[in-house]
């Protein structure tokens, strides 16, 4: 079989993207297993035979409680707006549909594009009035709060996609609202949900800024706030931070490789669609 010249120059240049790609984290790899010493005296992506982890073990203990706190509220702010984004969704779907529901789905997806930087300062008036700020309980809210727009956009144009005939058939049988979403829609829904169950645990996972803004100490302190405490006062420690970092990225990259086939199936029924 004859091989194109044009296919071998497609998969060189993608040989060389992934190569790109890979080598941070292969950097990452190699200086988070070197002592100190061995970091400045060896460049970034040269490994060093044995390994010491070392770094692993200082880096844990930092971030051990942190680690915890992230996993709690990402979890139950994942949950939240990933049902009221559902819920959302399938009243503008199809409970309201028509202008109304075009108009009430621009206002909500306006929310989307509401830079975190030009709330903070009502946000944190608002959290510390309801006594929630440095706790799991105000973490959880805000980014329930702020998750409820993408989720309810990624939900609306699923349900946009499950025919109104099921739903008016429901309706003819006497069905309510609440038993056509429980019936009909929910076992349809779970592509939609793993994709943006997905979308919202990353992303929450991943934030900074609230988590710096509305935290001190380690009471409520997210791992992604802690992670940036590591390099230390004077000196970087690079094979903390770099253990830190992985270690952070841990919980995302299970998740991704647990649900991949099914993150796959949801983008492919239609879930991230309009």
């Amino acid at each position: 079989m004859k091989v194109k010249p044009l296919r071998i120059l497609m998969y060189a240049v993608l040989i060389f993207l992934a190569f790109g790609y890979l080598l941070p984290i292969w950097s990452a790899v190699t200086t988070s297993t070197k002592t100190g010493e061995q970091v400045a005296l060896t460049t970034p992506i040269q490994l060093v035979l044995p390994p010491y982890f070392g770094a692993y073990k200082i880096a844990f203990e930092s971030l051990k409680r942190p680690i915890i706190n992230s996993l709690v509220f990402t979890t139950f702010a994942t949950i939240f707006s990933t049902v009221l984004g559902s819920l959302a969704g399938f009243t503008l779907a199809k409970l309201l549909r028509g202008s109304v529901s075009k108009k009430l789905l621009i206002l909500i997806t306006f929310g989307v594009f509401l830079p975190y930087q030009s709330i903070l300062i009502p946000l944190v008036r608002l959290i510390s009035r309801l006594g929630l700020y440095n706790t799991i309980p105000g973490l959880v809210l805000t980014h329930t709060a702020y998750g409820i727009p993408i989720t309810t956009l990624l939900f609306t144009n699923y349900y946009y996609e499950i025919p109104d005939e099921l739903v008016e058939a429901a309706k003819v049988d006497g069905a309510s609202a609440a038993g056509i979403y429980t019936k009909i829609i929910l076992p349809l829904s779970m592509p939609a949900f793993v994709v943006t169950a997905i979308y919202q645990f990353t992303s929450i996972w991943n934030d900074y800024l609230f988590g710096v803004v509305l935290t001190r100490g380690e009471e409520a302190m997210p791992a992604t706030v802690m992670l940036a405490n590591l390099k230390g006062s004077f000196v970087a420690n690079w094979n903390v931070q770099m253990a830190g970092a992985l270690i952070v990225a841990l919980p995302t990259l299970i998740i991704m490789i647990a649900l991949g086939k099914y993150l796959i199936r949801g983008y492919t029924s239609g879930a991230v669609k309009g």
